[in-house]
């Protein structure tokens, strides 16, 4: 049996699990904070389960548990109200691939290919058009694997393939750990996709076949740790490859853990470096999706002296900010709310936490009365360690010709086509669109 057929045979084994537990209480629907947005009407939530749970049997399902599964940003609210020890949110995942898989497996594997190399392309082109050769193989260094003669790791840093878009980030995240004496491995980009392209598009086999594959590399490093930057991979490997991979191999390979939460556990080491008052009024934009990782965060800003840390009182929903492009006017209401409190609160910066998120909003700090930073910008500040934010500083110029000037230099020391360049930065910059994300219809509104 291949990787694909074992990861596929193990996630039916999973659902059915799902479906021999799952009482149909519909608490997971009423603490959703995308069923009103979406036009669902909670009070039927036993019945958008019922759905739901039918899509997981092979039936057809009701519109609303298509609808609910379509618009899962994956806030993750539904898995501490399950008491039938479910996890909602992976349930829903199962159903959005039962939904994309209507039209057959081979639509669905042709839509992941499709999205997966659009982002390959969009990563390829936007990191070599912000770092030079010697910085971009430190943070997207050629895979490789051990021979045996090496001694292993402290950890795998994993950066997932997007935050190369915005690669300060990850430099940063370099910094500190060789700061703290971290002996890491550093190992992520499409090579090393965690396959939640194909997974979303429907495409179970080519998502387990990716992910395997990723696991296996992650696990050859030889360490008992890896340490990941994106919260969708984390998600993904932890709630759906790594329990299936375990499933078929006896054992989970590793432990995965967020970077920040690996931060958080070492502030006692980390402090005494974080000599430099950074005197700031800073709100966090917060996503709900690892709530570990948002109070880490908190912990380390407050850490740091000079800062004083303000909370927004705003909702707080989905993954990432992408991860609501599919419902874009409930995504723009949410970004108007933040920044009017922001303003109100009188913070002098908002600090994103996640790479989409900054990628998403960096740009809106142009005339107001904060600015957009991500939360490593301000770890960095305190260590003295800065690494330009080149993509906020391309994006505000709002100007596909513009940017083209700025960066022919480094396009053509990588040897980029022109045409490709224009085309990505247009699409994955400019555009406002998030790939592979289909707008839902928005019924209502806040």
């Amino acid at each position: 049996m291949n990787s694909a057929q074992a990861f596929a045979g193990s996630l039916a084994e999973r659902s059915a699990d799902v479906l021999d537990a799952c009482t149909r209480c519909g608490r997971c629907v009423e603490v959703c904070p995308m069923v009103e947005p979406a036009g669902l009407d909670a009070s039927k939530a036993r019945g958008i389960v019922s759905g739901v749970l039918e899509l997981l049997a092979g039936g057809e399902g009701t519109q609303g548990a298509a609808t609910w599964a379509n618009v899962c940003t994956g806030s993750g609210y539904c898995i501490p109200a399950c008491n039938d020890g479910v996890n909602p949110r992976f349930m829903l995942g199962l159903a959005r691939t039962a939904v994309r898989r209507r039209e057959g497996s081979e639509p669905a594997r042709r839509d992941g290919s499709r999205v997966f190399s659009g982002m390959s392309r969009g990563v390829r082109v936007l990191s070599r058009l912000q770092l030079p050769p010697d910085l971009l193989a430190k943070i997207n260094p050629r895979p490789r694997r051990g021979d045996g003669r090496e001694e292993p790791p402290d950890v795998v840093f994993y950066t997932g393939c997007n935050v190369l878009r915005t690669p300060h980030i990850a430099l940063l995240c370099l910094d500190v750990l060789d700061r703290l004496g971290v002996r890491y491995q550093v190992m992520g980009g499409p090579s090393h996709c965690c396959g939640i392209f194909q997974y979303r598009a429907g495409d179970i086999e080519g998502a387990g076949r990716v992910g395997f594959n990723t696991i296996e590399r992650l696990g050859g490093a030889g360490t008992g740790e890896v340490l990941s930057w994106c919260p969708s991979c984390q998600t993904q490997l932890g709630e759906v490859t790594i329990p299936t991979f375990a499933d078929v191999n006896g054992a989970e390979p590793f432990g995965l853990t967020p970077y920040i939460e690996y931060l958080a556990s070492r502030l006692d080491r980390l402090a005494p470096f974080m000599t430099r008052p950074v005197e700031r009024r800073v709100a966090l934009h917060e996503r709900p999706v690892l709530p570990g990782v948002v109070d880490a965060a908190r912990r380390i800003l407050r850490a740091i002296p000079g800062l004083t840390l303000v909370e927004l009182e705003v909702p707080r929903v989905g993954t990432m900010s992408n991860s609501l492009s599919v419902l874009p006017r409930f995504k723009a209401e949410l970004r108007d709310r933040e920044f009017a409190a922001a303003e109100a609160e009188g913070v002098d910066t908002l600090a994103t936490i996640f790479h989409a998120c900054h990628r998403e909003i960096c740009h809106y700090e142009s005339g107001r009365s904060f600015e957009i930073l991500n939360f490593m910008e301000l770890v960095g500040e305190s260590l003295g360690f800065r690494h330009e934010d080149v993509y906020k500083r391309l994006k505000l110029m709002q100007d596909v010709d513009a940017i083209v000037r700025d960066t022919a230099d480094l396009a053509e020391h990588h040897g980029l086509d022109l045409d490709d360049v224009r085309d990505v930065i247009f699409t994955d910059m400019l555009s406002g669109q998030s790939v592979g994300v289909v707008p839902v219809t928005e019924d209502r509104r806040l």
